[in-house]
């Protein structure tokens, strides 16, 4: 039987069906951007636009079920249409029917508050999966909210604006335990926190990256003014996505040839090495599951064969068979007997193929493995529990495959150009997140956005006190409203410095900080939350009740305190510094009797650690070894110890009173 390598074909199978829909110019029937599906919410008393695309000069008609009333529009010549419909106060369920001769309807769709929520991995950080927030099991067997309801935006980057998301997962979701554990856990506690307070339809739209820097969520026209990003952004608006796509697939199957040719596994493309009269005597032995560094096959990245023979027991002879091989890093192709029974990419992917009774006929069985590693480690990372056959109509019936396996290595990489990589795929370049994972969501109505980013431009502060309020004008322009912005200050992280020192994570803080000179923001303090070894800290039940509290307070008119203390001011007193703050009522020392992490400088510009004391909402600081003090700075540390809080238990944001360079 003849079996082609498959190797790197996925991405562009996707690339290929993409770019078909994307090239229809005559509809069967309406077609929807991805953000629109059943149990979507739309944001409450507004005009909110719907849109699509039909057949070019076609009339479209749309009716809302919570007033009956008929919206029309007539679709352009490339078949794209816009309605808006006034939206009611809060409620629902109701439907929206849209139809240009055939008819498409929304169900189970809410009227209430829809939020934005966006950033890198603290806001991308699911309640389980990589990320286990804090008593993940409970809070997802608790999470049951039908009036809340997700849209979860899949990774995406484009150098040019894109019209439509190319994909969620699988449209608005109602929250449940079974939708809610690869969703954004800041999102969710955000939006649980609204809905219990206000007891209207939540709508969150989480779109993140982790890992990605705020230059790559701004548009173009906007970061342009930047001198800095200007020249890329230049460069990059002059590429085309589809120009690169090709290129990349020209490039990667030239790449896959040069290789399968190297591999003499195959010959005239035929899986010799898979055979069952093979001859592998000169093969190497290797307990299996093994990760093949740990055999002495150091650095060595690229396709290993294994090959087993398992004795089949007569009663299983004629039946369909279930392959298991749990996970492998990186990607297989898997024989039994000769014929190709599967092919997976990716080493988190656990790999279970059928085998067909037609092919199950002899007492015999040879099980042939393809693994290639494209960095890393490479081989079976599976537990020796999952490697095994079973019968299909009885799995408790198992052979285990662990244990002995023959193996030989035929093609390093390292002896080869590298792989072809596109650079479509790379986050961490100015525009391309604004472009796909941003720009198709407008003019979607939204009530406003909550942010978790900046460990990506820990390092680059001072850019960042120009991008970050930059970026958050550029979204509000582009939706041609002004949105409220609530963010996320970046937590303690790294270890405890015993002595005051300058900190890249500290000017990164005040950079967040000095964004509330932007009207509309309002900013969660976390400082006394994160963990020294985690740059994903547990606690994200107080990050979400942090930034709602933003919300119901300056959304919302709660009234009710939403910040801890901000630093305000300062005022020299012979050998003290005295400090005032907003936000201040009730200040006091959360933990300890002593208030820690105040440091105070003088005209030495050299820091020691300070006394500090509360006067009613002030704070007093001195040093007996800063008889003339200039300077005080606050938390300014990556993980600063430090216990000022208000009467709301919410803490005092790093500060400083200087801004001398380092």
């Amino acid at each position: 039987m003849k079996n082609t390598p498959f190797i790197y074909l996925r991405p562009m199978i996707f690339l290929t069906v993409f770019s078909l829909f994307q090239c229809v110019g005559v509809y069967a029937e309406i077609l929807l951007p991805e953000i629109f599906s059943d149990n979507m919410v739309l944001q409450q008393q507004t005009d909110a636009p719907l849109w699509g695309k039909a057949s070019p000069g076609k009339n479209v008609t749309l009716v809302t079920s919570w007033d009956n009333r008929e919206y029309s529009a007539r679709s352009d010549n490339s078949g794209n249409w816009k309605i808006s419909v006034k939206t009611p106060v809060a409620g629902g369920p109701y439907s929206i029917s849209i139809s240009d001769g055939k008819k498409k309807k929304l169900t189970n769709v809410l009227i209430g508050e829809v939020w934005i929520c966006s950033g890198q991995s603290n806001m991308e950080m699911p309640l389980a999966g990589w990320g286990k927030i804090l008593d993940y099991e409970k809070e997802i067997r608790e999470a049951n909210y039908p009036s809340i309801r997700l849209l979860h935006i899949e990774r995406e980057t484009s150098f040019q604006p894109l019209e439509n998301i190319r994909q969620t997962r699988d449209g608005w979701q109602v929250c449940s335990p079974a939708t809610i554990p690869e969703f954004s856990a800041t999102a969710y506690f955000f939006g649980r926190n609204l809905s219990r307070e206000l007891n209207i339809p939540i709508g969150l739209i989480s779109s993140s990256w982790g890992g990605t820097v705020a230059e790559a969520w701004t548009s173009g026209e906007s970061l342009i003014w930047m001198p800095e990003f200007k020249d890329r952004v230049v460069e990059i608006s002059k590429q085309s996505d589809e120009e690169i796509r090709r290129q990349y697939e020209i490039k990667t199957k030239e790449w896959n040839q040069l290789i399968t040719d190297a591999d003499k596994g195959y010959k005239k493309g035929e899986a010799v090495w898979a055979g069952n009269y093979f001859n592998d005597q000169s093969w190497k032995r290797m307990s299996l599951p093994n990760i093949w560094e740990n055999v002495g096959m150091d650095n060595f990245d690229g396709i290993v064969w294994f090959r087993k023979e398992v004795i089949i027991p007569e009663s299983w002879k004629g039946k369909s068979l279930n392959l298991s091989l749990g996970s492998i890093d990186d990607d297989d192709i898997t024989f039994f007997n000769g014929e190709q029974i599967g092919a997976s990419e990716g080493y988190n992917i656990k790999r279970i193929y059928a085998v067909p009774a037609k092919w199950n006929t002899n007492n015999k069985a040879v099980i042939t493995v393809r693994v290639t590693d494209t960095n890393g480690a490479g081989g079976f990372s599976s537990k020796p529990e999952e490697i095994y056959l079973s019968l299909q109509e009885n799995p408790a019936s198992t052979i285990s495959l662990a244990g002995d396996w023959k193996y030989e290595s035929v093609v390093n990489f390292n002896d080869f150009p590298s792989r072809p990589v596109s650079s479509l795929g790379h986050p961490n370049r100015p525009t391309v997140l604004y472009n796909a994972m941003i720009h198709p969501l407008i003019p979607y109505a939204i009530q406003g956005v909550i942010w978790y980013q900046g460990e990506s431009n820990v390092g680059n502060a001072p850019q960042y006190r120009e991008l970050f309020p930059l970026m958050i004008r550029d979204w509000r322009k582009q939706w041609n409203k002004d949105f409220p912005f609530y963010f996320v200050q970046l937590a303690n992280f790294l270890s405890v410095n015993p002595e005051p020192t300058d900190s890249d994570w500290a000017e990164l803080r005040e950079a967040q900080l000095q964004t509330l000179h932007l009207g509309g923001t309002g900013i969660a303090v976390t400082i006394d939350i994160g963990e020294a070894s985690d740059i994903h800290p547990k606690n994200k039940q107080e990050v979400g009740r942090r930034l709602a509290l933003n919300a119901l307070a300056q959304t919302y008119g709660k009234d009710i305190p939403f910040s801890g203390p901000i630093y305000k001011g300062y005022r020299i007193e012979g050998n003290q510094i005295r400090i005032n703050f907003d936000h201040a009522e009730g200040l006091k020392i959360l933990h300890g009797s002593s208030l820690k992490g105040f440091a105070i400088a003088g005209p030495d510009h050299v820091f020691h650690w300070a006394d500090a004391e509360i006067i009613k909402n002030e704070v007093i600081v001195s040093s007996p070894k800063v008889p003339f003090p200039v300077a005080v700075r606050y938390a300014w540390a990556d993980n600063p110890e430090c216990n000022l809080y208000n009467g709301a238990d919410l803490p005092a944001s790093p500060f400083r009173t200087n801004d001398w360079k380092k």
